[in-house]
């Protein structure tokens, strides 16, 4: 009886901190949603003026990877209380638009957005195995306007794609723009690759020194394993690439990748014991304070070695070596995730979740800062 009352009561603990550690959540997007059946690939930024920008794959008849997919949008002005009506940015017909990475410039308040665009009968298999009849290929838009219209969309393959890579992402989540002072500007991108004739990904970056008009690519992980990734920039002026990690003998944990360059040359892939995994996308970011870059890395993904549930946020004090604090989102199914700085000083999360499955709806909760530290 002892022993049932004290599991009980740790039982009870828990609870109470699952309930305590939740915040509200407001559902963006919605499976069976305004001409969708389902809505995927979460990404956010905040523009200049401050108006937050929620991305998403709109899925036309399933929640296929494949197929009629369309990538869309909806606007807050208003720290993310409420949100517009659906923008369609990209409707390709029943092809694939997909993988939205965003990235705002600070100095123009221009919203660029870099995504892929493949045939809607060519499956990712197919790409990979080339017997496809087209390749993936890489496109970039942009926004003047907060958002609201954009550009036709530019292809920008040849310039981030080599020949023999066959399937390509990007993303999915925001990009960024770096603050240190040697290469302060730059846009840089994280995306993923797996070269003609074998099974493994590669990740690596692409970047832009004149707002998004030309694209280089940038650092290539040599090691295999890495796949959908997101850069973050450090307090020291590194990058830290942050990579889904299909390395599952090596460990169900995170990868990662050092560039000392501003993502021109990166190191060796890593790993992060802390930031367990269950084979999912995962977002990372610099809390910025007064604009300006800290020591303080945030993480978010589904915290689970097997299954994507857990949706957690992880806090680094050290420009990501160790991670103490640890800020459970929600308990359920939950999958990818993006992560934003608000205005205010707390952090924005917008993240897929369901009751029954992690792809019901895609949701978006404030957290305050100080409530990560404890």
């Amino acid at each position: 009886m002892k022993k049932l009352l004290i599991t009980c009561f740790t039982l009870a603990l828990q609870l109470g901190y699952i309930l305590q550690a939740q915040e509200p959540t407001t559902d963006i997007f919605r499976k069976d949603q305004d001409g969708y059946s389902c809505f995927r690939i979460p990404a956010i930024v905040q523009s200049k003026t401050g108006t937050l920008l929620a991305f998403a794959e709109a899925r036309k008849n399933s929640c296929s990877d494949t197929g009629d997919i369309d990538i869309v949008l909806k606007r807050s002005e208003d720290g993310g209380r409420t949100w517009s009506s659906l923008i369609i940015i990209w409707d390709d017909g029943e092809n694939v638009c997909g993988n939205p990475a965003p990235v705002v410039d600070q100095e123009t308040g221009r919203i660029i957005l870099v995504s892929c665009w493949n045939l809607g009968e060519d499956h990712e298999k197919d790409i990979i195995d080339q017997t496809s009849k087209d390749s993936r290929r890489i496109f970039v838009l942009y926004s003047d306007d907060d958002g609201k219209k954009w550009s036709v969309p530019k292809d920008i393959t040849s310039s981030v794609k080599h020949s023999d890579w066959t399937w390509y992402a990007t993303g999915p989540c925001h990009g960024i723009q770096i603050q240190n002072k040697k290469y302060k500007g730059r846009i840089v991108v994280s995306a993923n690759h797996m070269v003609a004739g074998t099974k493994s990904y590669h990740s690596q970056l692409i970047y832009s020194d004149d707002k998004g008009d030309t694209w280089k690519l940038g650092g290539v992980v040599s090691e295999h394993g890495g796949n959908e990734s997101s850069v973050v920039e450090l307090g020291n002026g590194e990058l830290m690439l942050n990579m889904r990690n299909y390395n599952r003998e090596e460990s169900k944990t995170r990868s990662y990748a050092i560039s000392k360059d501003g993502g021109e040359t990166i190191s060796k892939m890593h790993y992060l014991p802390e930031l367990i995994e269950p084979i999912c996308q995962g977002s990372t970011i610099n809390f910025m304070r007064s604009g300006k870059i800290s020591n303080y890395i945030l993480f978010s993904n589904p915290a689970s070695t097997e299954n994507r549930e857990k949706m957690t946020i992880k806090l680094s004090e050290d420009n990501g070596q160790m991670w103490p604090h640890t800020y459970l989102v929600y308990p359920g199914p939950s999958a990818y995730s993006d992560l934003v700085n608000l205005s205010d000083g707390n952090i924005g999360l917008l993240y897929e979740y369901g009751v029954n499955n992690p792809y019901e709806k895609i949701g978006f909760t404030i957290i305050p800062f100080n409530k990560l530290k404890k």
